[in-house]
């Protein structure tokens, strides 16, 4: 005898606003995660780059450590995810 599928099992089932609401707001803090440090740090090192009359390096180490700040960032974001 077949059982019907519950509504947790049915893939036609839209998710609820609440889910899709999680859904971006989690889209959302990551983003911020990625971009802010790494176009912050890169546009402070073009501005000191310009004031000290530097070619480029400046605003390299800018974009290298704010990668880096980012993928920290991320990384304990995920960490709090799984507890």
């Amino acid at each position: 005898m077949a059982t019907s599928p519950t509504k947790g099992d049915d893939p036609k089932v839209p998710p609820t606003s609440s889910t899709v609401i999680l859904l971006l707001a989690t889209i959302g803090d990551t983003t911020w995660r990625m971009f802010v440090p790494t176009i912050g740090l890169m546009l402070i090192g073009l501005w000191v780059d310009s004031q000290l009359n530097t070619k480029f390096w400046i605003t390299v180490i800018g974009i290298l450590v704010g990668s880096i700040i980012a993928g920290l960032l991320i990384r304990n974001q995920l960490r709090n995810v799984r507890k």
